[in-house]
Formats: structure tokens, sequence, C-alpha cells
């Protein structure tokens, strides 16, 4: 009878929209799984997503600077590897932040939506204020990882913030909220390139609108899960506008995002692995279009998380064009 408590209890303490199984269960004392839960750590994707934009922003500023026409930028190998463990740390700790945040708005809202009423906050599995304690601590590691860059790019940085505060707001007063996701998601598109050479240009900001295209995109396919509860709630998602016409959305804003990629490779002239990487891109991106059901939510789930694999893609092309 106590083995079958325990394990009721276990499964009471777990939220509906994660793995059973996950490393946060496995690893983590229990007293730490709301906090785990509230900064996303047993789902990845996320933080994933918030990085292959500092990543790509990255590699395409090495590739630049390693050019043999810019002689007043240093920058090597060892700088960059640098530069993306830093880009991760802080993508894992603000999307933390940014979704303890969320979390906090829309504690009302969670409780009323079928796979986010397990959450930690609205199921009182943890407390605002022990949840806007945890918010402080992530926030602070961001800043730490944060001031390890240059003067610009700590000041680019710390403009994003007005960007993460307003997100979880738009659901509530425009149809587009996932516009706001993007803006804040894509950031990176601008940081990576700051980090190298304190300033911005043409390729970052052509990356950025890329970028947000991109988020637009593939978060509109992440929200048709949600559509039916978020109708009845009064939440507005692109999933709901596009409704029917999503496939013809999707094609829209994933032609934007190669398109500005594009435009950002050429204008800083990378070698021809980087479109090699775009090509295949194109193709996965196309295969999401292709295949997609927008009523089949656990279908609509794993062409979200597919999109991890694109933003490699895109990252390991400008990458092998840096030693071409």
């Amino acid at each position: 009878m106590r083995k079958r408590s325990h394990t009721t209890d276990d499964n009471n303490a777990r939220v509906a929209d994660a793995p059973s199984g996950n490393w946060v269960y496995r690893v983590l004392p229990r007293a730490l799984w709301p906090h785990a839960q509230l900064a996303r750590w047993d789902r990845p994707i996320g933080w994933q997503l918030l990085m292959w934009p500092c990543f790509w922003s990255s590699a395409l500023a090495g590739n630049l600077a390693n050019s043999p026409s810019n002689i007043n930028t240093v920058w090597s190998p060892s700088l960059m590897l640098w530069h993306l463990f830093l880009l991760m740390a802080g993508a894992i700790a603000m999307r933390g932040a940014g979704c303890t945040w969320n979390d906090l708005v829309d504690q009302k809202i969670d409780a009323k939506v079928a796979r986010t009423r397990s959450r930690p906050l609205p199921s009182g599995r943890i407390s605002r204020f022990a949840a806007t304690a945890f918010l402080v601590v992530q926030a602070l590691i961001g800043l730490l990882v944060l001031v390890q860059f240059n003067t610009f790019a700590i000041l680019l940085g710390i403009a994003s913030l007005g960007v993460v505060a307003i997100y979880p707001f738009a659901k509530r007063f425009t149809d587009w909220p996932q516009f706001f996701l993007g803006l804040a998601f894509s950031w990176g598109a601008l940081m990576g390139w700051a980090a190298v050479f304190g300033e911005l240009s043409w390729p970052p900001l052509l990356l950025y609108v890329g970028a947000i295209a991109w988020t637009i995109g593939y978060d509109t396919i992440y929200a048709h899960q949600d559509k039916e509860d978020d109708a009845l709630v009064g939440v507005r998602s692109t999933a709901r506008l596009f409704a029917e016409n999503t496939k013809i959305w999707l094609v829209l804003f994933y032609t934007l995002f190669v398109a500005m990629a594009l435009a950002a490779f050429l204008i800083s002239g990378v070698a021809w692995p980087a479109y090699a990487g775009l090509a295949i891109a194109v193709a996965m991106l196309g295969w999401q279009i292709r295949v997609i059901d927008i009523d089949d939510a656990d279908q609509c789930l794993s062409l979200f998380k597919a999109n991890s694999h694109v933003g490699l893609i895109v990252f390991l092309g400008l990458v092998a064009a840096l030693f071409t």
C-alpha cells in the first residue's frame, strides 16, 4: 500500500505536458521538481529553439571575422566556442526565467486549460513567492552570463527584457502573440553578432527578421494543441486566427525565414556549406507543411520539436563554411 501511495504522489507531482521519465524526476530531489517544471528543464526544446538563433549569429559573425578581408576583428575558434558556451548557458537561464514569469502571469488561465492545469502554480505545488524568488535567481544567472560580453552586447541583452516582459500579456490583446514570442526568442540572432563585433549591421538584422518568421511558424504549430481550450477561455493565437489556412501561412513565414537567412548569408559572403545547410532546412520545413494535421495534437507537438533539427542543420552549415 505504501508503494502504491508513493507512486500516486509522484504522478501528482508531475505535469501533463512533459515526458514522465525525463531526467528531472530521476536526478533531482522531489522538493525541486516544481522549480524544474517552472523553468521547463523537463522540456529542453524551448531553450534549444532560443539557442539556435544565437548560434547562427555567432557562426555567421565568425565567417565574416575569419575572412581574409577582415583584419580589424580579433576572432578565433576558441573564442567562438567560449561565446557558444555562454550563449547556451544564457539561453537555458533566460528561457527558464521567461517561463517562470509566463506561469506567474498566466496562473489563472493555466488552471482552466487541460494541458497546463497540472503545472506547479495552478496545482498549488509552489507558492507565488517561491516562484518569484526562483525567477530572480535565474535572471541573476542570466546577468552573470551577459556581463562576460562587450558593453554593446550587454546593453543589447538588457534591452530584450522589455519584449520578454510583454510576451505573456500578448495573448490577451492580439491574435499575434506568436509575433511577440518571435521578438523575444529571436533576440539571439542579434546577440551572437554583437558579441563579436560590438555593433549591429545588416546580416544580423536580416537574420533576426527571419528568425521571427521561423518562430511564428513553429509556435503556430505548437498552439494548435490548445486551440479548443484557448477558445473557451478567450486566449488568442495565430493557430486560432489562421485555422484551416494554417498551411498557407506556414508557407509564407517559412519562406520569409529562408529569404532573410539567404540574404544575410549573401551579404556576409559565407562559403557554400552554409547554403547547403539552408537547403536541407528548406526541405525539412517543406516536409512539416506537407504532413501537418492541425487537428492531431500529438503530431503538432512532434513537428514543433522537429524545428530544433532545422536550427541544428543551419548552424552546422555555417560552421562547415568556416573551414571551407
